[in-house]
């Protein structure tokens, strides 16, 4: 199978690519790899696979609709969608800026699938379209009325409506995955986990917002990229699909956790303003995905952040390079200097 992966060079894209090119994998599919290469997007993510068969990079934006309809041309079987402007805080400031990546972007990825026909379309989405939960509430489930609360939110609830829009009219076989928290290797740090990690590596204060009680469900990267593989080849058209880590714990619990496994004090905490329009919990109960597809998280919260803590404690020149600014070097010498 053929399929695009659009970016692939961020987190959970590349993880997902490592994941369908894996020795256990090799052979069965075939990967092109679409990435804009935006302040998030590091190629050194997958610079020990770029040179195997059935791999090929583009640089590129899915927002380009005659650069997406040359390479869905090529025989692209399925399209995995990973693209997105992704941080909240930044959709606080350029709102403008997700909504022509996340819904804009989106809709050129699915006219191009549309008149190609490709076979699959998977759409990876975010619990954070669904709003805020109440300590007590039930988590959410996929019937849970969409109620975003950011930017960002609202960017990706607007694209989950467009797939499903496809699929309603047209009978295009669109998936759509809603997946709480990862966390995991080359994750880029200014998301919590990592960011927490290499401060208190480099000895830096750990700022948390707020009181630090906001919970999130945590769920290991690789147990996310299982999933939605899984989704891609057996899940069906028009459905949604949530995925969970069985992980909820409160922003200070993770940081105090870091804190005891890297062994170093709390008086690096620092506690912040708290960002406006702050969603107090997430929740995700992933019985239907466990039901019809057989999954469930296999990485527990515990195991997987001494896992990843390992991991950057391994790879101190990559987080390095990429807080100082050097891995954006890479892209100068072979893409020029009209980079994001």
């Amino acid at each position: 199978m053929k399929i695009l992966v659009t970016g692939g060079a961020g987190f959970i894209g590349s993880n997902f690519i490592r994941l369908l090119l894996g020795l256990e994998k090799r052979g069965k599919y075939q990967v092109v790899n679409l990435d804009k290469l935006t302040y998030a997007g590091n190629l050194e993510n997958l610079s020990d696979l770029s040179s195997l068969e059935g791999y090929r990079f583009v640089r590129g934006d899915i927002g380009d609709g005659k650069l997406v309809e040359s390479l869905v041309h090529e025989g692209v079987e399925a399209i995995v969608n990973f693209a997105a402007e992704s941080h909240v805080d930044r959709s606080l400031y350029e709102p403008d800026l997700f909504l022509r990546t996340n819904v804009l972007g989106v809709q050129a990825l699915l006219q191009a699938a549309l008149r190609h026909k490709v076979r699959r379309f998977v759409q990876i989405s975010t619990d954070e379209v669904y709003g805020s939960l109440s300590p007590g509430e039930p988590p959410f489930r996929e019937d849970h009325p969409l109620a975003p609360n950011s930017p960002y939110a609202a960017s990706k609830a607007s694209a989950d409506l467009l797939v499903r829009s496809y699929f309603k009219t047209y009978g295009f076989p669109a998936v759509i995955t809603r997946c709480s928290n990862n966390y995991g290797p080359y994750q880029f740090p200014e998301k919590l986990i990592p960011l927490m990690i290499t401060n208190a590596l480099e000895g830096k204060t750990l700022p948390i917002y707020g009181d630090g009680l906001n919970i999130r469900d945590w769920i290991h990267v690789e147990d996310h990229c299982r999933a939605i593989l899984l989704v891609l080849e057996k899940g069906r058209g028009g459905e949604v699909y949530n995925i969970g880590g069985n992980g909820e714990r409160s922003n200070l619990e993770i940081v105090e956790e870091i804190l005891r496994i890297l062994k170093k004090p709390k008086t690096l905490l620092r506690y912040v303003a708290d960002r406006p329009g702050h969603d107090r919990r997430y929740g995700i109960e992933f019985s239907k995905l466990k039901g019809e597809l057989g999954w469930s998280p296999s990485i527990s919260l515990e195991e997987g952040l001494v896992q990843t803590i390992r991991w950057y404690l391994d790879r101190e020149e990559w987080w390095r390079r990429i807080k100082s600014g050097a891995y954006r070097e890479f892209y100068q010498k072979h893409y020029g200097e009209g980079l994001p």
